[in-house]
């Protein structure tokens, strides 16, 4: 039996944002907002690559990224489960995320400049 795909996970073909990382924001930002419960099972990686029409390791990637950052578990046959997510914390830097993606749109800062930007000001904090 086929998993039904969440429409929040979706991704955009035509975007610069590699398909990996708008998977792993989509399953931040639902697990961050409470769509995504925790204990939520993900679609199966080969099922998920399918129906986006992406490679499978693409998936594979988003998955085990946040497998490390702690956000999901995989669990064997069992599938791959929200573990973290909802919490004050999180939605205060998913909030302040959503600010500064604004804030570097608006100003036309490329993508991998804003990045470096965050990772210098998180080796400072």
């Amino acid at each position: 039996m086929e998993q039904d795909i969440p429409r929040w996970l979706q991704v955009e073909s035509t975007g610069s944002v590699p398909p990996f990382e708008q998977i792993k924001q989509a399953i931040l930002a639902a697990a961050n907002s409470g769509k995504a419960a925790v204990g939520t099972r993900l679609p199966p990686v080969r099922a998920l690559a399918a129906h986006l029409g992406i490679a499978a390791n693409t998936v594979a990637r988003a998955y085990r990224e946040l497998e490390q950052a702690g956000v999901v578990e995989t669990r064997g046959r069992a599938g791959t489960i929200i573990t973290a997510g909802g919490d004050a914390s999180r939605q205060k830097v998913a909030a302040a995320a959503d600010e500064f993606a604004a804030v570097v749109s608006s100003a036309g800062v490329p993508e991998a400049d804003a990045v470096a930007m965050v990772r210098a000001a998180l080796r400072r904090a």
